[in-house]
């Protein structure tokens, strides 16, 4: 969507003065910090996946537009105080070329222990996976249900699970009374385990599997001028069955921008961190901003 000068300024606008955390009130949620984050680079913008080490202290990021990044989060009283970027380039097709038109539309990221990298897209609907960040892709199956998936609006979010199954859904589910369907990759083939209950307006934009093994699940509703409402959600998932649902972050409109990727780790001190980052569309008059949440005992 592309906003007009006079939007885009009153967005702006509203986005100072929504600096700082605001949860609901209640949530389990604490802020910690956001940090703005920069790199004079044309391939700088749009960060739709990321995962963070158990440590807190390294990240790998994708933009919407084919690209991976890795760096080092700097950090002074162990809230983000900078970023040490490591590499920066353009994700391959299986032909080991550069993504192109249709094929550059990136959106969920997922690391396994072993380095093997997933990502999903939403253009042409599908999941690839990696060696590593400059390795050619290589192609999952795609079920039937991949093909008829809305443009612009399906696989948003990627996860994997303890046992290493890979779980992605989409963002949008087509209806405000019908649920998000969650797609399960293992042992070769994809099936519909369960599926997400929708919970008002707002969309899947990111998951990731925490540290309790919990599901967790970042959504997003835009507002227009107004900007954007954050929501994480978390789930038990017990073999095809999802439950023990808990709303563990809800903001007020504008509080963050974009945030569509999410990574869930633990602390020194014990603590389950939420570490976010955002999609700047980019927009001049948005930001590529980390932001962290600590869950309350």
């Amino acid at each position: 969507m592309r906003a007009s000068p006079i939007r885009a300024l009153i967005w702006a606008a509203l986005l100072v003065l929504a600096q700082g955390g605001s949860a609901r009130p209640g949530a389990p949620a604490e802020y910690l910090g956001s940090y703005v984050w920069s790199e004079r680079t044309p391939l700088f913008g749009g960060f739709s996946g990321l995962e963070v080490s158990a440590d807190g202290t390294e990240f790998t990021a994708i933009t919407d537009k084919g690209s991976i990044a890795t760096g080092r989060l700097d950090r002074e009283n162990s809230a983000i105080s900078g970023v040490t970027l490591r590499s920066f380039g353009r994700l391959r097709n299986p032909q080991g070329k550069q993504l192109a038109g249709r094929e550059i539309d990136s959106e969920g990221l997922a690391i396994r222990a072993d380095g093997r990298i997933y990502v999903s897209f939403e253009a042409i609907h599908r999941v690839w996976t990696y060696r590593d960040p400059s390795s050619e892709a290589a192609w999952l199956p795609r079920p039937r249900e991949f093909y008829g998936m809305q443009k612009n609006s399906s696989l948003e979010a990627l996860a994997i699970g303890p046992d290493d199954a890979l779980y992605t859904m989409p963002e949008r589910s087509g209806n405000l009374a019908r649920p998000f369907p969650v797609f399960r990759y293992q042992d070769g083939k994809w099936t519909r385990p369960f599926d997400i209950p929708r919970r008002g307006e707002f969309l899947i934009v990111g998951a990731d599997f925490g540290p309790d093994g919990r599901f967790y699940v970042l959504e997003r509703h835009f507002k227009g001028i107004l900007g954007f409402r954050t929501r994480v959600r978390s789930f038990r998932i017990s073999g095809n069955q999802i439950g023990q649902e808990r709303t563990l972050l809800e903001t007020a409109t504008g509080t963050h921008d974009n945030l569509e990727g999410l990574a869930v780790w633990r602390d020194s001190a014990g603590a389950i961190r939420l570490t976010m980052i955002s999609d700047d569309n980019f927009r001049v008059f948005q930001r590529t901003e980390f932001v962290e949440y600590r869950l309350r005992p």
